[in-house]
């Protein structure tokens, strides 16, 4: 992606661990700032993403084996790079994603059953050279992301967890292992963000790591 003038990163890390809230926090600095922003999460994204979204979260896919839940994640990700990632970069724009492949490769790959061979020469065709420039892991502990994620579906008024959420904190912290464990391996493009730290703290490291890389970027707007 050679012609990209943005500026591409990802969040990952288990449930709970704030990626949300501190995606909208580096929009607003980044904004004040004067740099556009594109915010987006997945599955999900684009349109047919997000119609895929619905489908992989409410666990309708389950029943058709992890493979085929593996392909509809990688076809939902060709679709967001295509429509809405590749297209963002090329304008310019920082795109804030909010999980992409790692969560693939962590979910199905490194704490799931899955071959991760087949998992990797299927996010190579699925992302098309879009590799984040910076991939932010926010690290907590299963059980206190969990409890996060809980309270964060009350407060919703929502009475079910999804798909991921429903599974033992054991599969939840053999998914965080495997986040640190790509972060250990690609230390070029990963960065572990304490996420226990609060939630002003955590902004302040992330904003740390984010601004040696803003030099390539032009601001859409002088700072006022």
């Amino acid at each position: 992606m050679s012609e990209n003038r943005g500026l591409f990163i990802t969040f990952e890390g288990g449930e709970g661990t704030g990626k949300s809230t501190q995606i909208a926090l580096l929009t607003e600095r980044l904004t004040g700032l004067g740099f556009e922003c594109v915010k987006t999460r997945e599955p999900g994204g684009s349109p047919s993403a997000e119609a895929l979204r619905h489908v992989l979260l409410s666990g309708a896919a389950e029943a058709f084996g992890s493979e085929m839940e593996a392909i509809l994640f990688a076809a939902a990700r060709y679709d967001h790079v295509d429509a809405l990632i590749r297209p963002a970069l090329r304008a310019g724009r920082v795109v804030l994603c909010d999980r992409f492949m790692d969560s693939s490769r962590v979910y199905q790959g490194l704490s799931g059953t899955m071959d991760m061979d087949f998992i990797d020469k299927l996010q190579m065709l699925a992302v098309d050279g879009a590799v984040p420039d910076l991939t932010l892991v926010l690290d907590l502990p299963a059980s206190s992301g969990l409890a996060r994620a809980q309270a964060r579906a009350e407060a919703a008024g929502l009475s079910a967890p999804d798909r991921f959420e429903k599974e033992t904190n054991e599969v939840h912290e053999a998914r965080r292992q495997g986040f640190l464990q790509i972060a250990a391996a690609e230390p070029e493009r990963c960065r572990v963000i304490d996420a226990a730290m609060s939630r002003e703290q955590v902004a302040d490291a992330i904003f740390a790591e984010v601004q040696p890389l803003l030099h390539r970027l032009r601001p859409t707007r002088k700072e006022c």
